[in-house]
């Protein structure tokens, strides 16, 4: 049986239920301090222990509810979607209130929750309250700014709820989904493959309007269950690339006729390039250069293959070839290996732009063999002219020295080899006058040497100041040079001549 206490609480609930319920529906206007600015009747429903009590004839007609039929989770289920923070039972606690805003801009937009022990006042209300905080006018101004903004992004940005489906996206977006389907946004359709959150990861897409596909590069983010995507369109990246690539590849097309052996190293020291020249020259397998091996592992290998001079000193290897690296940078290595197989080869090391080192190693040694034949013949027939007791010297068609051997140095006290500048006719013809007495032909001499078109030989009598009888012998040669013969005659020869001379007096 109850007891006296207890069906005084039960009578003490039931009149306190009635009079809030009268009080929340009848309250007198004058005294009422309305929250908010509605011109309508507000929409407001009463809950008491969860279950609908009372409500607005404009909340009732709108949520199609009724009192004392329909209850909490009625209402939840009908406004979750329009506010996803709206709670699965009323408040807890003895009192408080909660302000939830909708998740679109359709009226009404704002849901406020207040409640004191087992009563829960639900309020659906539009517009700003009277009493907003000035922190709620910044958050307002925040809003605006970020729709702004991302309706002004050039890149695509949508957002996914856990399922995968899209529930915002920027016009951006919404263009070229147009462009890619031809038609509004579908939730369920992906305008690109999924991303990876780790590192940006780069798709294509083909629309009907591009011939070629566009590519982007696409970066995921995760915030609070919610993947936020980011796509920049990367197509001129991608075309420098692609035109990086294909100059790269004709220039290996071209190297791979070259003869020369041609080694570039990017920045970071590894072979980046290489012809098959280099591979014969080297000596060096394929897989190992294409492997891109450091230029320390180029040098060192090339040393194991004996394609290079074997170091004095091991021990200082290493800073020999740092050394070789640091000249070939600036564009001052230059060398000949002479290796121990006889061939010798031309080294060159040049800078190329962005840090890049290239090496040219070029098989020279069949000039190096020919070079050496002919300074033998040069020393040879220099050495068979010195034997002559004839003074012989050779003059260019512009008259300048280019041959005397050891007996017209020896006549006329004259050393071409050990001159800094050229020695022309006239250094000769003044050296020539010099040493010997007045001979008014020597300028002939000059004219000889100059002439252009045919020329025959001519013979002058020369007479050195210590008596001594020369004849100067002047012959054309090959291509306009001319060619200079001292004979030296005997003293009875120049007495004869004397004699012949006052005879014919």
């Amino acid at each position: 049986m109850l007891e006296l206490s207890d069906v005084i609480v039960v009578l003490s609930v039931s009149v306190l239920s009635a009079a809030c319920a009268v009080w929340f529906l009848q309250r007198p206007k004058a005294s009422q301090k309305r929250q908010f600015a509605e011109p309508d009747e507000p929409m407001s429903l009463l809950f008491d222990g969860g279950v609908l009590h009372h409500g607005t004839n404009a909340a009732l007609t709108a949520l199609a509810l009724q009192p004392g039929t329909h209850g909490w989770n009625d209402l939840r289920d009908t406004l979750v979607p329009r506010f996803p923070g709206f709670s699965d039972l009323p408040g807890t606690g003895t009192h408080g209130n909660v302000t939830i805003h909708a998740s679109d801009n359709r009226r009404p937009d704002r849901l406020e929750v207040s409640w004191r022990g087992a009563f829960c006042w639900v309020t659906l209300a539009q517009g700003k309250p009277r009493n907003a905080s000035a922190n709620n006018k910044s958050d307002t101004q925040e809003l605006i700014n970020l729709r702004r903004a991302s309706a002004s992004l050039p890149n695509p940005v949508w957002q996914e709820d856990p399922s995968g489906k899209v529930f915002w996206c920027n016009p951006a977006y919404a263009a070229l989904f147009q462009l890619a389907h031809g038609g509004p946004v579908d939730p369920d359709i992906r305008l690109f493959s999924e991303g990876d959150q780790d590192a940006p990861k780069r798709v294509s897409l083909r629309t009907e309007s591009t011939k070629q596909p566009d590519w982007y590069e696409l970066s995921v983010i995760c915030v609070d269950d919610v993947t936020v995507f980011h796509a920049t369109c990367i197509n001129a990246v991608v075309s420098a690339e692609n035109a990086q690539r294909n100059f790269v590849q004709t220039l290996a097309k071209t190297f791979a006729h070259l003869s020369i052996g041609l080694a570039i190293f990017d920045r970071n020291g590894q072979l980046a390039l290489f012809n098959p020249a280099l591979v014969d020259l080297t000596g060096l397998p394929a897989h190992f250069l294409s492997a891109r091996p450091t230029m320390l592992s180029f040098f060192d290998r090339l040393r194991e293959n004996r394609r290079m001079p074997e170091p004095k000193n091991y021990l200082n290897w290493r800073q020999e070839i740092a050394d070789v690296i640091a000249a070939a940078s600036d564009g001052r290595y230059q060398e000949t290996w002479s290796l121990e197989t006889g061939q010798t080869y031309s080294v060159k090391g040049r800078p190329h732009p962005d840090g890049a080192t290239a090496f040219l190693i070029e098989d020279i040694s069949a000039e190096v063999t020919l070079t050496r034949n002919f300074r033998a013949e040069l020393e040879l027939g220099q050495s068979l002219l010195d034997t002559l007791d004839d003074g012989l010297v050779v003059f260019s068609a512009s008259g300048i020295l280019t041959f005397s051997n050891a007996a017209y140095n020896t006549l006329w006290q004259q050393k071409p080899d050990v001159a800094f500048a050229d020695v022309t006719i006239l250094d000769c013809i003044s050296v020539w006058q010099a040493g010997s007495e007045k001979n008014p032909l020597w300028h002939k001499v000059e004219d000889y040497i100059g002439a252009f078109g045919e020329r025959e030989e001519w013979n002058m009598p020369v007479i050195l100041n210590d008596g001594g009888l020369v004849t100067c012998q002047l012959a054309p040669i090959s291509s306009g040079a001319t060619l200079l013969r001292f004979r030296v005659q005997s003293k009875m020869q120049k007495h004869a001549l004397d004699l012949a001379a006052n005879s014919a007096d």
